[in-house]
């Protein structure tokens, strides 16, 4: 699985980290969403609603 998060879209507003706080985390300097740990993903299957619940759709998942 290949988890990518657009930082040109991305608006900051932390959803994906308030779903899946294993895998996301809003960088402290540019406000953005990260990716911390993609293995996360396989364990605790929260990506997807990351990736549903995105209001710009800057999280993309490839299988």
């Amino acid at each position: 699985m290949k988890l990518t998060v657009d930082q040109e879209t991305c608006i900051g507003c932390g959803r994906c980290e308030e779903i899946c706080p294993a895998v996301f985390h809003l960088n402290e300097v540019t406000g953005k969403s990260e990716i911390i740990d993609e293995d996360a993903c396989e364990f605790v299957g929260c990506c997807e609603a990351a990736e549903e619940n995105c209001p710009v759709e800057a999280i993309s998942i490839e299988e």
